[in-house]
């Protein structure tokens, strides 16, 4: 519920703070006394679109600050989606500043307009004659039916089925789809898989067949060095071998004469035996060297396969052909696996259905035992508001389809006149008779759902008499489970509410401004007695009006 209001420097108001009350709330006032800023200044703080009109003072910033009790509203997983601080007393608060930009915040948390707006139809409906063209919604009209037939847990669910049903279907098309564009190229991609299949290269083998080729295509020169090699080493009289051998002796010959020789021959045989350990690997080396044109083949043979795959798939290196060859087998796999896939995904898709078709029936039958209640209570309450003969007829079809809150279809047709035909409403209900239709069906709501605070923008136009003093007594149990707010001109409508607050203009200094305030007992009887009688208020009238408070 709206528990304070507080609005600075907007429209014709200054300064102004008022506090609200449960129940049914009244605000009267003459025409032009600033009724209608109230209400711009909530829908302002809710989100509307400002601009710099909106400033009573264009070098000062406007502030509008809203509080609301929100407990019995279950908003925290809206708050949580819209990455919000939750408060069961939450303040919004709306700046407007003198370059016409504007800010607003949720507990003092910056949020955008969007999430503001959708914050809005959870706090606060204002109820006009605009708002009556949601009458001819179906999703309003199943909503009052729902309300009635206790059926919100049962759509709740049916949606988050439907929304997983739906899921399935589009993957099980994308399956199909990709199906089709996969079979057309399924011989293809099962040519290249199987011709990487069979090549069957390994990760380093391209390294290794270059390295062999490199070697077989330059035999001879590395056996001629090799065995120049061998002879510089092994030659008879100046060979490395003999040379070192020969000096090894001398180094032998005076080793124990001091420690420094010793050490000298000791390196110098080590030397010794390093060299014939490479002598006798440049001997197995150079027997090993052979010209094999046969090898020379398979190598060329296989380097060729390996350079003209790495071309054909656009690669440079065997690892991507390796990877290429993983998601080749991934696409044929899948087309040969298809059906199965198919097969599981629309067992899937049956399972859920079966339970939506479950859920379905359940909130049909609901609806079905709430259409004459419905039909009762809105018959007997626009009979009491001046329409005896109005009438209605609802009805519900079954639908195949899967609808967004069930499988049904739904005709709310109203006549208005006895033994009229039946029609839609929009088209066969006048201005007032839509109004009033629209009260009662509030009233119906109230009773079977948490609505938010409710605010009747003058809904007593063109009524007067018994219809007016029931429109009060519709909001007045309307009070008893919500907080509504009505703006009126009718003494029967005023004197039904807890609270009174008057709306006025006064002028100080050449300045007119917009005020608000909560009325005593004694100011709401002489308000109330005005209403009746003008600006002389008369004795009758004073005395009318403490019946009416009474």
């Amino acid at each position: 519920m709206l528990v304070k209001l507080h609005i600075q420097n907007y429209a014709l108001i200054d300064q102004l703070s008022i506090d609200f009350t449960e129940g049914l709330s009244i605000i009267t006032g003459e025409t032009g006394s600033g009724k209608s800023i109230l209400l711009g200044a909530l829908g302002l703080v809710l989100g509307n679109r400002a601009d710099l009109s909106s400033l009573k003072n264009d070098e000062v910033k406007c502030i509008i600050e809203a509080e609301f009790n929100i407990t019995a509203y279950n908003l925290q997983d809206f708050f949580e989606t819209h990455d919000l601080d939750y408060e069961d007393t939450t303040i919004i608060r709306r700046e407007i500043l003198p370059s016409g930009k504007s800010r607003a915040f949720v507990n003092d948390t910056p949020v955008n307009l969007s999430s503001l707006s959708g914050l809005k139809s959870k706090l606060v409906d204002i109820h006009s004659q605009h708002q009556t063209l949601q009458l001819s919604d179906l999703s309003f009209q199943f909503s009052i039916l729902d309300a009635l037939a206790d059926n919100t847990k049962r759509v709740a669910s049916y949606k988050r089925g439907l929304k997983q049903y739906n899921a399935l279907v589009n993957a099980l098309k994308k399956l199909l789809a990709n199906q089709e564009s996969e079979n057309q190229q399924y011989e293809y991609n099962l040519h290249l898989f199987k011709e990487l299949e069979e090549a069957d290269f390994k990760v380093e083998e391209q390294e290794e067949l270059e390295k062999k080729l490199d070697i077989l295509n330059n035999v001879e020169d590395i056996k001629l060095n090799l065995s120049e090699a061998i002879q510089i080493a092994t030659g008879e009289e100046f060979g490395a071998q003999n040379l070192l051998h020969s000096l090894e002796n001398s180094l032998q010959k005076i080793s124990g004469y001091a420690k420094q020789y010793e050490e000298l021959f000791s390196r110098i045989s080590s030397v010794k035996i390093e060299l014939d350990d490479v002598i006798t690997e440049l001997e197995s080396a150079n027997e090993s060297v052979d010209f094999n044109p046969n090898e020379l083949e398979t190598i060329n043979d296989r380097l060729q396969l390996l350079y003209s795959l790495q071309k054909k798939h656009q690669v440079a290196t065997i690892q991507e052909l390796l990877e290429i060859h993983e998601r080749l087998a991934e696409k044929v796999g899948s087309v040969e696996n298809a059906s199965e896939i198919i097969t599981e995904k629309q067992k899937e898709i049956d399972a859920v259905a079966e339970k939506l078709d479950s859920l379905a029936a359940l909130i049909t039958k609901a609806r079905n035992k709430a259409i004459p209640k419905l039909k009762k209570q809105l018959e007997s309450l626009l009979s009491e508001l001046g329409m005896p003969n109005a009438s209605f007829s609802i009805e519900i079809q079954p639908s195949e389809q899967y609808l967004s809150n069930g499988k049904d279809d739904l005709q709310f047709l109203f006549s208005a006149n006895k033994g009229g035909n039946y029609g839609e409403l929009k088209k066969v209900a006048s201005g007032g008779e839509l109004s009033r239709i629209m009260l009662s069906i509030k009233k119906i709501l109230s009773q079977n759902t948490k609505l938010p605070t409710i605010i009747f923008d003058e809904i007593d136009t063109g009524v007067s008499g018994e219809v007016s003093n029931k429109i009060a007594d519709i909001m007045q149990q309307m009070g008893q489970y919500m907080q509504v707010i009505a703006i009126t001109h009718l003494p029967q409508i005023a004197s039904k509410g807890i609270a009174h607050y008057k709306v006025y203009k006064k002028e100080v200094k050449g300045i007119t401004t917009s005020n608000l305030k909560q009325l005593t007992k004694e100011e709401r009887i002489v308000e109330i007695a005005e209403m009746l009688s003008g600006k002389d208020i008369s004795e009758s009238a004073l005395t009318h009006a403490k019946e009416l408070l009474n």
